[in-house]
């Protein structure tokens, strides 16, 4: 899961009360598809920092609770509001990540790339710019060898 850590980082995350925070403002289909479809209470995600000099994983975070309503659609002074969302039938969803750890160094993206069993890896593939990927259990297992 990616964040601007100038906009929120994983030191925000950790210094959050419950060191939990909902994971809102999603407005893409597959994103979105990723937290309704995949995204299950106690599943562990990569948290991402992107766009900022040194793009890499940083931490660990895990879902908090079942993925729910994005209520920020709703509040039309919000950014991320959606006049199209309708609370009886939301169009988008978030879900409330807590804080597990951070990762022993930043393992940068380019890193990541000269890793050959990473090659598949969505993160790593041309014009992905999801805010939230699906990481395969090998890619995981992997990643986490490289602290």
């Amino acid at each position: 899961m990616k964040s601007e850590p100038d906009l929120f980082g994983i030191d925000d995350l950790k210094n959050r009360p419950g060191r939990t925070e909902p994971w809102d403002g999603v407005r893409n289909y597959q994103a979105r598809n990723y937290i309704r479809d995949e995204l299950k209470k106690g599943d562990l995600a990569f948290f991402y920092h992107s766009n900022c000099k040194i793009p890499g994983i940083v931490g660990v975070m895990a879902v908090a609770d079942s993925p729910s309503p994005d209520t920020t659609a709703f509040n039309k002074s919000s950014k991320y509001y959606d006049p199209k969302s309708d609370p009886a039938s939301p169009r988008w969803l978030q879900v409330t990540m807590r804080y597990k750890r951070k990762l022993k160094r930043t393992i940068t993206l380019e890193e990541l790339r000269s890793h050959k069993v990473l090659g598949k890896m969505k993160l790593l593939q041309r014009g992905n710019r999801l805010s939230i990927m699906p990481v395969t259990s090998k890619e995981w297992e992997y990643i986490l060898t490289l602290e």
